[in-house]
């Protein structure tokens, strides 16, 4: 009897990060990102080990955001996927349709820590499907263009702000380029960004167009209208006409995040999520600026939100981690890594988010940018949707194709993802 007694100690001992003793199995937690993202997820869970021992947390990490979605893809095929994911807003569809979520909507109603009215409406409204709240958004970033304050001040540009243009995003492109030994190769490039629908869509919004035909019931993309093809224009000219990103082998050589990181690159587009890494390199002298802006002004939503599997065992202890991971002290510790915008404003408006004594001192900017933000369309099939557009603006986008013929093929070979009938 003693010696069974002692085994069990020593199992629920071995077993204690894993919550022996708890309400259940251990949560399984999967997250996405770069190792400093990582050590800011390690930063939210420990916290909430702190608080809540009795809940025992299983953190997976996947570096790469593309391997994170094919590896979740096929957990959910396979009713593997972990018990707490995160997601981004315009994935949930996907999985909500195929019955693999758990609609949060009634344990937020029901939540003491939680308050919808305390979530900025747009990253709330995001995770909206069906009439049902699938995931509780933990942030409400926008996109931005970080820029290399050094390399502004070497070409004698005055840093962007508030108001700036397009025609003046591609002047300073221009000026920020160059040939830095003589051999008549570029080795400071002025812009780099990720190339796909997501980093085209708030400029096509901003030349007046549209993703889609019809905001209710679409049926295909409408990247062939006038305004979607000159936005799609402007966008491949930086590339195939300025010359002032870098060319497909340049960029497979070196990607344009990376030439960011080590001061090569004047100005790179992307979300808050490179915050954490961006604080880590020495010597690099940074900071962020709003979106130019075009003929309209449009920014659009970048949200990431805490998402339940429809069989997470422990559906209790899984709501306790998404819970706290929203609540105040769980967004002050992930605002406090760089990692997000807070999605409830009384972290965001707070020192918490606006402390300018670390990069970005603009950090405003997120804030400033709401009154902006657009959103992806919320279809389940969309993922499938924007892969495939993605690939066509990308051949347009490194001069494989003429804009016109990458748009033409974009909808063409994603119409089997819409209804045949119009609204």
């Amino acid at each position: 009897m003693k010696k069974r007694w002692c085994v069990a100690l020593l199992v629920c001992l071995l077993a204690a990060t894993a919550g022996c003793g708890g309400r259940g199995d251990s949560v399984s937690f999967m997250v996405f990102g770069d190792p400093a993202e990582l050590a800011a997820y390690q930063s939210l869970v420990d916290a909430f080990r702190a608080v809540h021992p009795e809940v025992g947390v299983e953190l997976r990490h996947v570096a790469s955001q593309g391997d994170y979605q094919k590896q979740l893809v096929t957990a959910f095929s396979a009713k593997a996927e972990p018990d707490v994911m995160l997601l981004n807003h315009r994935r949930v569809a996907q999985f909500a349709a195929q019955g693999g979520l758990e609609p949060l909507g009634s344990y937020l109603s029901k939540s003491r820590a939680l308050d919808a009215a305390q979530f900025y409406p747009q990253a709330l409204e995001a995770f909206v499907w069906d009439d049902q709240t699938w995931c509780i958004p933990q942030n409400v970033s926008s996109l931005v263009v970080y820029y290399n304050r050094a390399l502004f001040d070497e070409a004698a540009l005055d840093y962007p702000a508030e108001g700036w243009s397009l025609d003046d995003f591609v002047l300073a492109a221009r000026a920020l380029t160059r040939d830095l030994d003589g051999d008549g190769q570029i080795d400071q490039y002025g812009a780099g960004m990720d190339v796909g629908l997501m980093r085209l869509a708030p400029f096509i919004w901003q030349y007046g167009g549209e993703l889609l035909d019809y905001e209710s019931n679409p049926t295909r993309l409408a990247l062939g209208s006038p305004e979607g093809l000159a936005a799609f224009q402007w966008f491949a000219d930086l590339q195939v006409k300025e010359h002032v990103v870098p060319d497909l082998a340049a960029e497979q050589a070196e990607e344009s995040e990376n030439r960011f990181m080590n001061g090569r690159l004047g100005m790179y587009l992307n979300s808050r999520r490179g915050v954490p890494t961006y604080r880590t390199v020495e010597g690099l002298d940074w900071d962020v600026a709003p979106l130019p802006q075009g003929e309209r002004s449009a920014g659009i939503l970048h949200s990431d939100g805490y998402c339940m599997s429809a069989r997470a065992k422990d559906k209790e202890s899984a709501w306790t981690l998404i819970e706290f991971a929203n609540s105040i002290e769980g967004q002050r510790i992930m605002a406090g890594t760089g990692r997000t915008v807070p999605s409830l404003r009384q972290v965001a408006e707070s020192p918490a988010f606006l402390d300018s004594t670390q990069a970005p001192a603009s950090g405003h900017v997120f804030l400033d940018a709401l009154p902006l933000l657009r959103r992806m369309p919320n279809l389940p099939e969309w993922p499938a949707i924007e892969e495939t557009a993605s690939r066509e603006i990308e051949r347009a986008f490194y001069g494989g194709v003429p804009v016109e013929e990458a748009a033409t093929a974009a909808i063409s070979q994603t119409l089997t993802y819409f209804a045949v009938d119009g609204p």
